[in-house]
């Protein structure tokens, strides 16, 4: 079988699915493998070091012709140059752009996403929204590092004490955990919110304050460890309650994602306008439509002194590192499915009693056949 690795066409862009060690790690396995031209560039590995490893280096065009499997970072939506039998895998937003996976189900191509991965322990290694949100909370930081016109340290020096920033994350995630390590380098004075209690120890672990809030929410989390949307009551209250430490905060990073929803409005107008002047919000639930109400996507917005900041790509600011775990991951799944022959047959076997294949596998003999994704399309 032959693997393809285009380069990705979306605004932004600058991941690329498979490094060059990925490829020698698809070779070996007995894949032929293909990357267009050009692609891994923006992300610091030009087309030589594919070569390098034995890999062919294709015009988009032949690479369509050519592949039986494509593996990218944004597979939705698909090229038009993908044909019938074709497998495609790569995220695929199933639950937040239903439609789309419909309408890639007309061509007859297999699609997986890599957002449906199961948090089991079988596909740790091919959680790639846990790799890209690690990705994010590091960069989270840093941009707000450098943007406050104060350093985040505690410093005692000849002219005088310098006192630590206050950060303030809200979101106990990957992303959010990630977001606390970076900043406590940094050596500021951080405190952390999530709707789960049980986040609480990992919080304190990394050497943060958890901020507990009285509220009602045993039923925060799912099975799978993501966090569940709740009624605007809830996060009504939680707002009032959360508007004195965000005031005193000198950075506020927001983490707050529902899978397949809008990301709820946790940190209002009034709550910034009470920030010092100064101050930074970055909001890392831009591309969902933000966590707080002046967000808006890839731009910078000043309100009443404080800088609000919305990447809607954060991983893609981190593209070499975000394309190494990435493509650790989509190749560790191909593996996956592979199985022990795979490599050797002429099509890429989807055994749906697998339940790692099963949760991921979106379109099939030109069909939707994921559940959840039906349900969204009806």
């Amino acid at each position: 079988m032959r693997v393809g690795v285009p380069k990705e066409t979306l605004p932004g862009e600058t991941r690329v699915a498979v490094i060059p060690a990925g490829a020698a790690t698809l070779a070996k396995a007995g894949l032929q493998v293909a990357v267009e031209q050009g692609a891994g560039a923006a992300a610091g590995f030009p087309d030589d070091g594919y070569r390098a490893q034995g890999a062919e280096i294709l015009s988009r065009a032949e690479l369509f012709q050519t592949s039986d499997i494509l593996l990218q970072v944004r597979a939705i939506p698909l090229d038009r140059q993908v044909r019938s039998g074709q497998t495609v895998i790569g995220f695929a937003d199933p639950l937040g752009a239903p439609q789309a996976v419909h309408d890639a189900s007309a061509t007859g191509v297999t699609l997986l996403s890599m957002e449906l991965m199961p948090r089991i322990t079988r596909a740790q290694s091919m959680d790639a929204l846990s790799s890209m949100a690690t990705i994010a909370g590091y960069k989270g930081v840093l941009l707000a590092a450098s943007t406050l016109p104060r350093m985040f340290p505690m410093l005692m020096t000849a002219a005088g004490t310098i006192s630590p920033a206050h950060v303030f994350i809200v979101g106990a995630g990957v992303a959010g955990l990630q977001a606390i390590a970076s900043a406590r380098r940094l050596g500021a004075r951080v405190e952390a919110y999530d709707v789960r209690p049980a986040v609480k120890e990992q919080v304190q672990s990394l050497g943060a304050r958890f901020v507990e809030l009285p509220l009602e929410s045993a039923d925060a989390e799912d099975k799978g460890g993501y966090a569940k949307a709740q009624d605007e009551a809830f996060y009504r209250r939680q707002r009032e309650m959360m508007l004195k430490v965000v005031a005193g905060s000198d950075v506020v990073i927001t983490t707050a994602l529902i899978p397949g929803k809008r990301a709820p409005i946790l940190v209002t107008t009034e709550m910034v306008e009470a920030m010092p002047p100064g101050s930074v919000v970055v909001d890392l639930a831009a591309e969902r439509g933000g966590n707080c109400e002046l967000t808006r996507p890839d731009e910078t917005v000043v309100h009443n002194g404080v800088t609000v900041l919305g990447p809607s790509n954060p991983p893609a600011l981190v593209p070499y590192h975000a394309s190494q775990m990435y493509s650790k991951n989509i190749i560790t799944f191909l593996q996956h499915l592979l199985g022990k022959d795979g490599a050797t047959q002429p099509a890429l076997p989807i055994n749906v009693e697998d339940e790692i294949t099963r949760e991921t596998l979106l379109t099939r003999g030109g069909a939707v056949v994921h559940p959840r994704v039906l349900e969204l399309t009806r």
